[in-house]
């Protein structure tokens, strides 16, 4: 028997605290008007103190699953995507698995930075495909407050907390047209690009968090050129044409970015999925985050083909085709 793998819910955590510009521009060399015209940013979401990784994954998992319709004990496989997670080791994932009240099955975490949700539902799926796990939770979750240095107005007021997840349910794949389910993942790596993204901190190099550094043109510049060869590389190999997606839930880095690859679809914008605004970028939780909204709204209904992209420090990119 072959199997897919079937998008069965999705879930979302945000803390409490928003953070606008005008509150950050109060102790940062910045302004609303600053951060909005180069990021399309207005607010973000902060973690409260003591507020871990693990827990605001762990409120999305549980809202996946209850949208799925579908109990932690069904669940067999936990991806969790963070570059914050609580601590060195364990994996932010068997903490989820604890919370969760889950006794049996497989958790890890991947670090793959803002694409590190398509390379966790990239690997679930291929769990489920070859019949190694039944039900999984892919989970981005981020804690990037905790990483910033407030010194550099140029990274500090661009990210935001939050948490989101899906289940994907392993069922037999029938072959039919327009069926439901990941049709294929796509993804890539250079590490030759290390110095334009990364946090200057680690156990092994300097035994601190360390903060966050990028050079923010020089990965605006490989976004857009990077990203568009993983969507081509996803239509390509399932024989679709831009005119063939319904909708784009792109990762959620710059407004900026997000619009000129909704062109180079020709793609309306309203069309795209778009939640910077509110929480600017929560790095592997950016998909799932957008991806939860306009299911919520009624945007994205069964039936409809998704096409998710996102590219992180590393640099990591990759693509993911879904109809849901």
């Amino acid at each position: 028997m072959q199997f897919r793998s079937l998008a069965a819910g999705c879930g979302t955590y945000l803390p409490a605290r928003v953070v606008t510009n005008a509150e950050l521009a109060k102790t940062v060399d910045t302004s609303d008007e600053w951060i909005r015209q180069r990021t399309g940013i207005c607010e973000r979401r902060f973690a409260a103190e003591g507020e871990l990784t693990s827990a605001m994954g762990t409120r999305a998992a549980q809202g996946a699953l209850d949208m799925a319709q579908t109990t932690a004990g069904e669940v067999d496989l936990i991806v969790c995507a963070t570059s914050t997670p609580d601590e060195t080791f364990p994996s932010t994932a068997t903490r989820i698995q604890a919370q969760l009240g889950m006794e049996r099955g497989v958790a890890f975490d991947v670090q793959a930075v803002c694409s590190g949700f398509v390379y966790a539902l990239s690997i679930a799926d291929n769990y489920l495909r070859l019949g190694q796990a039944t039900t999984a939770l892919v989970i981005g979750a981020e804690t990037f407050s905790r990483i910033l240095d407030w010194e550099d107005r140029s990274t500090c007021v661009l990210f935001g907390d939050g948490a989101g997840a899906i289940v994907l349910k392993a069922v037999e794949a029938t072959g039919a047209e327009r069926e439901p389910g990941v049709l294929s993942t796509h993804l890539y790596s250079d590490g030759r690009h290390h110095d334009a993204l990364y946090v200057d901190g680690g156990p092994s190099s300097t035994g601190t968090v360390g903060h966050l550094r990028m050079e923010g043109r020089e990965v605006f510049r490989h976004a857009v050129v990077r990203m568009s060869e993983a969507i081509d590389a996803a239509l390509e190999a399932n024989g679709l044409t831009p005119g063939d997606i319904d909708w784009l839930v792109p990762h959620q880095a710059n407004l900026r970015i997000i619009e000129a690859m909704a062109r180079r679809l020709n793609l309306p914008q309203d069309r795209v999925v778009v939640s910077v605004d509110r929480h600017a970028n929560t790095s592997a939780a950016s998909i799932p985050l957008a991806l939860h909204e306009a299911l919520k709204d009624g945007r994205v209904q069964r039936g409809d083909l998704i096409m998710m992209e996102a590219m992180g420090g590393g640099f990591t990119w990759g693509s993911a085709l879904l109809r849901w």
